[in-house]
């Protein structure tokens, strides 16, 4: 069933004051594995001008960002369901459902104004302490205003309600009505200054970008099509017109690389350095090499994706693909 109710629009605020004593505690709002299945996209806003800075000094944030954005790869995971679920016992303050799951700046896109967060819910923890969960699936939010919840209860289901560009549930931490970072949640101190403690009840690294999935195909594929969620090894033959492998990356900045290397039967057939000129919340690059012969020698094949950060390497993934003769 759709429900529609009244809930709190995201409304960044900035922090001031003294710092928090921990008594709160966050486990992930989100049922998947950060290390595989899905990732922290962006995190909360540090910078008070109109730059963004995330808790580290880094860029994995948007101007008044004010909260944590955990991500999914593509739509298809979206589909299948995802739950978000209460990252701390509380009590349902609020929650709205209803909204349509539409990227804000497509073709078709409602007017968000006044409900940025989308479908969503608010638990109130007590001693001034609220998490609020956006951008939810369509007809998915499983409680309402008065519900006791427990850690993990369902809340709903991650979608792209709202302002949202990709599947996420965005989680907003706050006190006496104030954003708090879970990451770093001492006001008094800067991004880049070491943090005491997490709100988390398991530490979460933090990650500065990196590969989220690849793939081989036998074309260079849409942004569209691999935000969708295509298949890492589609059904290539022999005689596929190309052999492609795309990376599907996010939290990319100025100066990294995406390099793309393909290596077969009878060695390295594609090995290729794309350099990036800017910072990008999501992106893909793609490269791959045209059949000249009659046909792609039979065998294994490697496609290797790299992003470099100068002479780091900050993420890899390898996919394999075998043709049969």
């Amino acid at each position: 069933m759709i429900r529609a109710a009244a809930l709190a629009g995201l409304v960044p605020l900035l922090i001031t004051g003294q710092g928090l004593a921990r008594d709160l505690i966050l486990n992930s709002p989100i049922d998947c594995d950060l290390a595989s299945t899905c990732f922290i996209q962006q995190y909360m806003d540090r910078d008070e001008g109109p730059g963004a800075a995330d808790f580290t000094c880094n860029l994995l944030s948007n101007n008044d960002h004010s909260g944590t954005d955990f991500a999914l790869p593509s739509l298809a995971m979206m589909a299948r369901g995802v739950n978000v679920i209460a990252a701390a016992p509380g009590t349902v303050k609020g929650w709205r459902d209803g909204m349509p799951d539409v990227q804000q700046g497509s073709a078709g896109a409602p007017d968000v104004t006044g409900k940025e967060c989308g479908n969503g819910v608010v638990l109130d923890h007590g001693g001034g302490w609220e998490t609020q969960y956006c951008h939810m699936k369509q007809g998915s939010v499983q409680v309402a205003t008065g519900d006791h919840v427990r850690i993990g209860t369902v809340l709903g289901q991650v979608g792209m309600s709202g302002a949202a560009q990709f599947p996420h549930v965005h989680l907003s931490v706050r006190h006496d009505g104030q954003n708090i970072d879970p990451f770093h949640p001492d006001p008094t101190i800067q991004c880049g200054e070491p943090a005491a403690t997490q709100l988390w009840q398991a530490p979460m690294a933090y990650v500065p970008g990196g590969l989220i999935n690849a793939g081989f195909s036998a074309d260079i594929p849409t942004f569209e099509a691999v935000k969708a969620g295509l298949p890492a090894t589609p059904a290539l033959t022999a005689t596929s017109p190309a052999l492609v492998v795309w990376a599907h990356l996010f939290g990319s900045r100025a100066g990294d690389v995406v390099e793309i290397s393909i290596t077969g039967p009878e060695g390295t057939i594609l090995d290729q350095k794309i350099p990036l000129d800017k910072p990008q919340a999501r992106l893909f690059r793609a490269a791959g090499k045209r059949l000249t012969a009659a046909r792609w020698p039979a065998g294994p094949y490697i496609g290797t994706a790299r992003l470099l950060r100068g002479p780091l390497e900050v993420d890899r993934i390898e996919v394999t693909l075998t043709l049969q003769p």
